[in-house]
């Protein structure tokens, strides 16, 4: 292609323009893909001559594989912008290529080009910057501190975003409805690990709120902040299955790029890896071999599924959905002992499940054991790096390796919404406010729809005791799901802290009956001077502990609302030998000012690796 070429190439009512890379219709700009559009000016370039398949795809997508189904797509879109039935513009050459058949006359550039662009490119920026220095003296100094080779260089691509809806499960057997989830979010991760320094997809978290979504492919657009969907669906039948997709552009509904594939199930994970470089060839992400070629997943089918059962019961975040998500994952591993993904998954279980569901120590150990296996079997896996990073943040206390996993995995895939939450949420943790900030806003960016990331954005407001700005900000997000219950839990503390001792009781009824929702409620009624009350949910913990695991944290809490240091003390102590996830805030949250000043609080920090406050 002539990058280098100014005039403009007219035929019929048509005119391509290479400088702005639009393609005119009687001065009006149409829309094309920027493959598609390579696609038209390599020929238009060549018109009146065969131009062989296999060079136009070299010279559309140099150093990347693409079949040549993908090229047949892209002159089947430019036959539809040219309106081109009967091949008066592009004739196809069978068995060997295209040809541009309409006469083409090289036209002089207007004197006001109408552009698709408003953004000056590189080379534009170049040739005003020497103008600039004709112009005269005061021009030259001010941008001689520009280094010439900064304005000469390629500007940095924007990144192209995309969302992925989750795929309609079309099977007869609603049973399927897991492989359609898996689907979907191996296809985002696919996309993510593409080149995440040009494609940033939207998070499983955000995508699945569009299940059934009756919204135009633009509403979403909109909604999102993406330029492109990708939507489709899946019919399964014993072990046939067969997947429909389609790309839309959210600027104007167009679909540019479609396409149907019948495989078995064991062929799912490479056919994901082919419609991902497909995708990326239609919205102009050149891609490097390397990229393109890296291994990822099982050969085994059976590995897989158990892999997609697992992460669809992970998705539920309950106690219930860990376990049941355990036993998938090692069904998985056990059919693939080199699994690397179902290893990840198998520490994300066991670290979440540490919060809740098993004492923080038997979680690390079997956590850790399965992040370390994870990056052993694949080093640039960033799901492995992310695990290891929140292990050492939750239960280790390892600030500096937490810090080190979680840049590495952000390093292997920018497009990681769940790594740059938690990156963020360690950076708090640090007193690092406004690093903290822009990562938890990164991550929102990614997956605006998550609500553990909002809610934790007003967290990070709280822990600094901005309460006002902090209730301010859950209320919004109560908006988008008035029933969930962690916002309700965060604004009953900050309620405490402000002393609206009733509204802190109402939001924590909202919350749930947790063993977590107990505690608070006792230490309300602690720090009101309602002993009778603290004391009588003090009993009830203490019972519940004995059918199911409660953590000391939560014991700790409410003595600490009672004003019962001793008591305080003794149930930290717990908390710390269990290695317990809730002791990675206690030097930041209030509610545990009235233990400040105690030598022993000074000691606790010491451990933790915290510095008191």
């Amino acid at each position: 292609m002539s990058s280098q070429v100014q005039d403009l190439y007219g035929f019929g009512p048509f005119q391509v323009d290479p400088r702005e890379r639009v393609l005119l219709c009687d001065g009006r700009p149409l829309s094309l893909t920027p493959k598609a559009f390579d696609t038209l000016l390599v020929l238009v370039e060549n018109h009146g001559h065969i131009v062989e398949k296999e060079e136009l795809l070299k010279l559309v997508w140099p150093d990347t594989f693409v079949e040549e189904a993908t090229l047949a797509k892209n002159v089947s879109t430019l036959r539809q912008v040219l309106g081109d039935d009967g091949e008066r513009f592009i004739e196809t050459v069978p068995k060997r290529g295209y040809r541009f058949v309409a006469p083409v006359e090289r036209r002089g550039p207007p004197r006001s080009t109408p552009s698709a662009k408003p953004a000056l490119g590189p080379r534009a920026m170049a040739a005003g910057f020497v103008l600039l220095i004709l112009a005269g003296y005061l021009a030259f100094v001010l941008f001689s501190q520009t280094p010439v080779q900064t304005v000469e260089a390629p500007a940095r691509p924007a990144r192209v975003k995309v969302a992925v809806l989750p795929f309609t499960n079309l099977s007869a057997s609603a049973g399927e409805e897991y492989f359609a989830d898996g689907l979907t979010e191996e296809m985002i991760a696919q996309l993510s690990r593409l080149y995440p320094e040009r494609l940033a997809v939207i998070a499983r978290t955000t995508a699945m709120q569009y299940r059934g979504s009756k919204k135009s492919a633009g509403e979403i657009g909109r909604e999102l902040g993406v330029d492109y969907i990708l939507e489709g669906s899946l019919r399964r039948e014993g072990q046939r299955v067969r997947i429909t997709a389609q790309l839309i552009q959210t600027r104007d509904q167009t679909h540019v790029w479609a396409e149907n594939y019948e495989r078995e199930v064991r062929e799912v994970l490479a056919l994901q890896g082919e419609v991902a470089r497909a995708i990326a060839g239609q919205i102009g992400i050149e891609l490097r071999e390397t990229r393109a070629g890296a291994a990822t997943g099982t050969a085994s089918a059976e590995a897989y599924e158990d892999y997609l059962r697992g992460r669809f019961f992970w998705n539920k975040l309950t106690v219930v959905g860990y376990q049941r998500a355990i036993q998938h994952f090692e069904a998985a591993i056990r059919k693939d002992s080199n699994y690397a993904e179902a290893y990840a998954g198998l520490a994300d279980s066991y670290a979440n499940l540490g919060l809740w569901g098993l004492p923080g120590r038997e979680a690390l150990a079997k956590a850790k054991a399965a992040a370390d296996k994870a990056v052993e079997l694949r080093e640039t896996l960033a799901d492995g790096h992310a695990s290891r990073a929140f292990i050492a943040m939750g239960y280790e206390w390892d600030w500096e390796r937490a810090e080190r996993e979680f840049q590495r995995a952000l390093v292997l895939n920018p497009s990681y919404a769940h790594a740059h939450h938690r990156y963020g949420y360690l950076l708090m943790l640090r007193g690092r406010w406004d690093e903290a900030g822009a990562e938890m806003k990164k991550a929102q960016e990614l997956d605006p729809l998550s609500m553990i990331i909002n809610a934790n954005i007003g967290f990070r407001l709280y822990l600094m005791r901005q309460y006002d700005a902090a209730l301010a900000h859950w209320d919004k997000n109560l908006e988008m799901d008035p029933e969930y219950p962690l916002l309700h839990g965060y604004k009953g503390i900050a309620y405490v802290m402000k002393k609206m001792y009733p509204e802190a009781l109402a939001a924590f009824e909202k919350a749930r009956g947790t063993p977590g929702v107990l505690s608070a409620q006792g230490y309300v009624h602690g720090v009101a001077g309602r002993e009778q009350e603290a004391r009588k949910l003090l009993a009830e913990l203490t019972q519940r502990s004995k059918r199911e695991f409660v953590p000391a944290f939560y014991v700790a809490l409410l003595c600490t609302g009672l004003g019962d240091k001793d008591q305080a003390f003794a149930w930290l102590d717990k908390a710390y030998e269990e290695r317990s996830g809730y002791l990675m805030e206690i030097h930041l949250d209030p509610m545990f000012d009235p233990l400040r000043g105690d030598p022993r609080y000074a000691a606790l920090m010491k451990r933790l690796g915290h510095v008191a406050r």
